[in-house]
């Protein structure tokens, strides 16, 4: 989990593990940090991962068999450049230029990750959790990635075809598309970081929210243990026979005891907030899967083993036991 110093809202001063807060209060006040910090996030945070694939763009302009605007007759160029007593064979053949497609396809995949990028600031803000993070991301790099594959696998049907139509339609039109398919097949595998980086981004929300949820909740069961014997300790100063009664030994079984508690209600918690999160995901798709069918059975055998720890016979022994102590005068 990536660990960052958490600033709320600079509107907002309230301190969010402060024991006195409610769980409504924290509720309202991590929505309020959450929209602060998701509108905090910009699109050029995709510009330093981008590079990689802008460059493999840039690349593509000067692998071409046919002339490329500007740069000109690129591949004779650069074949005079590293031979220079080559000389071109004689063209009888004009191949179409496809210097486009890789910029076409580059401009279509940055506007994926800008409808990406919005698409996450409104969920985020609406369900700040992983899944919802990994569901948009997977999603438009589904699209980005099946893109770049079909282009490559179609220039080599189209090629396939070309090679019973003749040299003309072979050359001029079919190796030329293929070279450039095969280019895109190149960027779009590259442009993949842009995406996990908008995921990780926007990851770092939500394990804030996350860290404090847990950070506050766990101060509520250290406050409640605190409280548990800090009233334990008053009956005993007041009662000198109930004082006498109280030994070292109960005072450590009540302290396991406590313990043990505390350690079920962390059970029972996360198993709540197992359910939330399912139900979320249940809400999000249409139908119910096998897969998730087996998750609600293993979230179920969870549950029912917490359940079987507090029947547990040293539990109830132990509960017992308390009541024993606290009644005693």
């Amino acid at each position: 989990m990536v660990t960052q110093t958490i600033k709320p809202p600079k509107d907002n001063t309230r301190d969010f593990l402060n024991p006195d807060i409610t769980n409504n209060e924290l509720e309202r006040e991590l929505e309020e940090y959450t929209k602060s910090a998701v509108r905090n996030i910009q699109f050029a945070v995709v510009f330093k991962p981008a590079l990689i694939s802008f460059a493999a763009l840039i690349l593509s302009f000067f692998l071409d068999l046919s002339t490329v605007p500007v740069l000109g007759n690129v591949t004779v160029d650069l074949a005079r450049a590293l031979f220079p007593t080559w000389q071109p064979a004689q063209e009888t053949i004009s191949p179409y230029s496809f210097w486009w497609l890789p910029v076409l396809t580059y401009a279509f995949f940055v506007f994926m990750a800008f409808l990406a990028f919005n698409k996450l600031k409104l969920e985020i803000i609406r369900t700040p959790a992983s899944a919802t993070i990994d569901r948009i991301i997977n999603s438009y790099t589904s699209v980005i990635d099946s893109i770049s594959t079909a282009l490559p696998l179609i220039g080599a049907a189209i090629l396939l075809i070309s090679i019973k139509l003749g040299e003309e339609i072979f050359l001029g039109l079919s190796v030329p598309f293929e070279v450039k398919a095969l280019i895109v097949l190149a960027i779009g595998k590259l442009f993949e970081p842009v995406l996990d980086q908008l995921g990780v981004e926007f990851q770092n929300v939500v394990n804030h929210v996350e860290d404090i949820r847990e950070k506050y909740f766990s101060r509520i069961q250290i406050e409640n243990s605190k409280n548990l014997m800090k009233q334990l300790n008053q009956v005993a100063g007041g009662n000198n026979a109930g004082a006498a009664n109280l030994s070292i030994a109960d005072l450590e079984k009540y302290k396991l005891l406590v313990e043990h508690s505390a350690k079920l209600s962390e059970i029972m918690h996360k198993n709540f907030a197992s359910i939330s999160m399912l139900a979320e995901k249940i809400n999000q798709i249409d139908t119910v899967s096998s897969q998730k069918i087996q998750e609600l059975s293993t979230l179920a055998n969870s549950i029912q083993q917490a359940s079987s720890s507090l029947s547990d016979e040293k539990t109830l022994t132990g509960l017992k036991y308390l009541e024993s102590i606290v009644v005693k005068k």
